[in-house]
């Protein structure tokens, strides 16, 4: 077992005082088997009145309400996770899923087919024409081996870049670009999944790396498939790895901007910047 504690630093601030709307806050670690919170705490200035839920994907979501004006917006979390996830690559797939192709279960499907959305037909072209620079469709394999093919090709073949501007490039504009951030490769890690007919979806969270100079950190986006027999199994393509004990996912969703670990609204004519420190670090 590995203890991590993560810090998470979000600063709004506004030129002139301006109303708050409600916000959707997405901080706390997703709770299984493999990850047990320790301790949470959430500081906001100014005060904020809470309401925690678990959403449709069973995300731990608080959504913030404010009753003060405001020229700054500050919300600060601090949570120590027990990590249990020392040996990722200690799983089952079932038989009939171990080598790919396969289908899901009937049973499954349903649950399944939302995550299973591919892309419109000329990216889903262009994915299995990329697709094939690493395998072939005669080729055997197993569905594992695959999904990792996948996820070291982004690594060695695209450049990584860190993007500060919001929102997610498509597929398309990846390849075309040849960079992206973690969140891009995520996105161009789940379409080809999805081209392939399996069901992937988006991971936000935390990743323990060495602190860079003049660095504050970034949260941090891969992606999960579903493998029968060992559930839903995280690939991150930004390091060409499966996840393991320095993953700590916060929110999952079948479409990345669905999770954003903060957002909301203010009615103002202000001007605002913001800055975001995270540090993960072990205990």
């Amino acid at each position: 077992m590995q203890r991590y504690k993560i810090v998470h630093h979000t600063y709004y601030n506004f030129t002139e005082e301006v109303t708050l709307g409600t916000h959707k806050l997405l901080l706390r670690p997703r709770e299984d088997h493999e990850l047990r919170i320790q301790s949470f705490l959430l500081d906001i200035t100014p005060a904020a009145g809470l309401l925690w839920h678990r959403d449709v994907e069973d995300n731990s979501v608080a959504l913030a309400s404010f009753a003060l004006p405001t020229r700054q917006l500050v919300i600060q979390s601090e949570v120590i996770i027990q990590q249990y996830n020392e040996a990722p690559l200690d799983f089952l797939v079932s038989d009939y899923a171990l080598r790919y192709p396969f289908s899901y279960r009937a049973d499954d499907e349903p649950m399944l087919a939302p995550y299973q959305t591919a892309p419109d037909a000329p990216t889903r072209s262009l994915l299995h024409a990329w697709i094939g620079n690493f395998w072939q469709a005669d080729e055997s394999i197993q569905t594992y081996s695959l999904l990792q093919r996948i996820a070291e090709y982004i690594y060695q073949t695209l450049s990584y870049r860190v993007r500060e501007e919001p929102g997610v490039q498509s597929a398309r504009q990846t390849l075309e670009y040849g960079t992206g951030s973690c969140r891009d490769f995520a996105v161009l890690f789940m379409e080809a999944a999805r081209c392939l007919g399996l069901a992937a979806r988006f991971v936000s969270g935390y990743l323990h790396v060495t602190p860079m100079p003049q660095s504050n950190g970034a949260t941090h986006a891969w992606a999960e498939v579903y493998l029968p027999g060992a559930g839903w199994k995280g690939f991150d393509p930004t390091i060409g790895k499966i996840a393991g004990s320095d993953h700590i996912a916060v929110a999952v969703a079948r479409l990345p901007h669905a999770v954003p670990p903060i957002s909301g609204s203010y009615v103002g004519a202000a001007g605002s910047s913001l800055d975001v420190g995270v540090w993960v670090t072990k205990v």
